[in-house]
């Protein structure tokens, strides 16, 4: 028996971080109120609420520099 990758045929596949479950779905199966997403890799959607993070931190100091905040 040969190894089995579980990243096989991830390309396509679409993954969703649940912000209620905080568990990573294979497809939309929530209401899509509660999801981010979509993301190509289960690993992006396991570290979907950093990037949301990071995304926000970034918009808000372009938000301060566009005002003169800065």
């Amino acid at each position: 028996m040969g190894i089995i990758d579980s990243t096989e045929g991830e390309e396509d596949r679409q993954f969703w971080f649940n912000t209620y479950t905080h568990q990573v779905e294979e497809g939309a199966q929530s209401d899509y109120r509660k999801l981010l997403g979509p993301y190509a890799t289960r690993k992006d959607a396991e570290n979907a609420l950093e990037t949301a993070q990071e995304r926000n931190e970034k918009w808000d100091e372009e938000d301060a520099r566009w005002r003169g905040d800065s």
